[in-house]
């Protein structure tokens, strides 16, 4: 078999998370998206930034990558933020939106 530099690529399907927020956290990510909008000049939903910001917390948590290390290796590898697709996000977590189990 041929060996290629590039490895196979992971799968990039992407998977819908569903969760409901409480109200307080709900105001602070959407203040949070009004914070993003001032300080780049673009707006983007709560949804748009909500994996950027999860993918960003689970990278930073020294804790959590050491346990991955040690129990999964390189499939538990989290892909770069470059080729990550862009998930979609149910709105049940922006204030005033409801869905119902």
């Amino acid at each position: 078999m041929t060996e290629l530099k590039l490895g196979r690529l992971p799968d990039r399907t992407p998977v819908r998370i569903t969760f409901v927020a409480p109200p307080d956290l709900a105001q602070a990510l959407q203040a949070y998206a009004e914070a993003y909008r001032a300080t780049y000049g673009v707006a983007e939903s709560v949804a748009e930034l909500l994996p950027f910001m999860l993918a960003a917390f689970l990278e930073s948590d020294r804790g959590f990558a050491k346990a991955r290390k040690a129990g999964a290796g390189e499939a538990a590898r989290l892909p770069s933020r470059l080729d990550r697709p862009r998930p979609e996000i149910s709105s049940s977590i922006l204030p005033g939106k409801r869905s119902e189990p």
